[in-house]
């Protein structure tokens, strides 16, 4: 497997099966374009296998932190260490960029995920509780 940092469109396109929805030219432009945005893809023998990305967020009285926004992994990849791999590969990220930790959100019936950030080391914060806000795209 390598994981590689994606900075080029084309390479998202390629790897479109691995998101929720086919990526939108417009949107993959403005996400590569901004240094605090990271895509990462693992590859398998060729083949985009998973895929994961973070965004760098700063706070004035926290300094800058990495947001896991999105992992992804190819069914026929899975249970492979890919999304481990990948996770792990965007905390050398964040370290990199002196990010002082890194977190996601996930729902607490998702078991793989569990399993996926357990086994890259992070912790379950309890006490937690998300909410979304949904725009209509004009």
């Amino acid at each position: 497997m390598e994981i590689h940092r994606v900075t080029r469109a084309e390479a998202v396109m390629d790897a479109g099966h691995l998101f929720d929805a086919p990526p939108r030219p417009e949107a993959t432009e403005r996400f590569l374009a901004d240094a605090r945005h990271h895509l990462l893809i693992a590859y398998v023998d060729g083949v985009p296998a998973g895929m994961v990305t973070g965004v760098e967020m700063t706070h004035p009285d926290k300094g800058t932190e990495m947001f896991l926004y999105e992992l992804g992994v190819d069914e026929r990849f899975r249970r492979r260490g890919v999304g481990r791999a990948l996770t792990l590969a965007l905390a050398d990220v964040a370290r990199a960029r002196h990010c002082y930790g890194m977190w996601v959100a996930t729902d607490e019936g998702n078991s793989a995920a569990l399993a996926t950030y357990g086994r890259a080391g992070g912790a379950p914060e309890g006490g937690q509780v998300m909410f979304e806000w949904t725009f209509e795209q004009t």
